[in-house]
């Protein structure tokens, strides 16, 4: 198969989840609020479902997290950080005011599956930490995958281009699925996110090494975070290496 596949950067602003599946979906970076009132709604709209349990808070609180523009979505790259533990399964990461949680499971799984039955494709979101690609819609017979990238924060969109450096406006997103499979293309996704991961280009949330802002005690990863700042109520960490 001729080209490659490419790596789309989207902003970090908050919403790099939605804006990527805007990206891929839409050839559209500028999707997130509509996106989140998708989500809101399919989330509101069944209770029971979507529970306390489900999404660790209640609907009602999730529904306004959700829609909330300041909620979610950048890279740490070794900012300031603040910790707070809505619960003890859900811990929030938040640098400059931006609330990147849940991290404690792959952020954004349940939007994604929202997300993935509203365009009606399966989206494969890539993991560079494990190598793992976790796929939303599969079971559904959906005709066409998109395909996202996550380090552990943050989500980018990957894309079919014809040759490196090729302008966005040749991308191919959208792609047909026979027999579970996109062909040739999974194998070029995969090569890139090997590659990543050769780079560390990931955050490890479980083993991350964090200096409170406040007493300067070194911990490692969320749970040492959420543990600290319960003990102590010191919310601010930076990240080291």
């Amino acid at each position: 198969m001729d080209g490659v596949v490419v790596r789309r950067v989207i902003p970090s602003d908050n919403s790099c989840l939605f804006n990527a599946v805007g990206y891929v979906m839409e050839h559209n970076k500028h999707k997130a609020q509509e996106l989140r009132q998708v989500i809101a709604a399919a989330v509101s709209g069944d209770p029971t479902k979507y529970n306390e349990a489900f999404l660790g808070k209640s609907n009602i609180d999730y529904c306004a997290w959700i829609l909330d523009s300041e909620k979610w979505g950048a890279a740490c790259g070794g900012e300031t950080m603040r910790i707070t533990a809505y619960s003890h399964q859900i811990l929030t990461v938040a640098s400059r005011n931006v609330i990147y949680g849940p991290i404690d499971v792959k952020l954004g799984a349940i939007e994604l599956s929202i997300l993935a039955d509203y365009y009606e494709r399966e989206i494969a979101a890539y993991d560079i930490q494990t190598k793992r690609c976790d796929l939303y819609g599969q079971d559904k017979n959906y005709k066409e995958r998109v395909m996202l990238i996550y380090d552990g924060l943050h989500y980018d969109a990957l894309a079919m281009s014809p040759f490196e450096d090729a302008p966005e406006e040749f991308d191919q997103t959208i792609f047909q699925v026979r027999n579970g499979t996109i062909g040739a293309i999974e194998r070029l996704a995969l090569n890139l996110v090997k590659e990543a991961h050769r780079k560390r280009s990931y955050t490890d949330t479980s083993n991350f090494t964090l200096r409170c802002g406040v007493c300067q005690i070194g911990v490692v990863g969320q749970k040492e975070a959420v543990e600290h700042a319960q003990a102590t109520g010191h919310v601010n960490f930076q990240e080291y290496r």
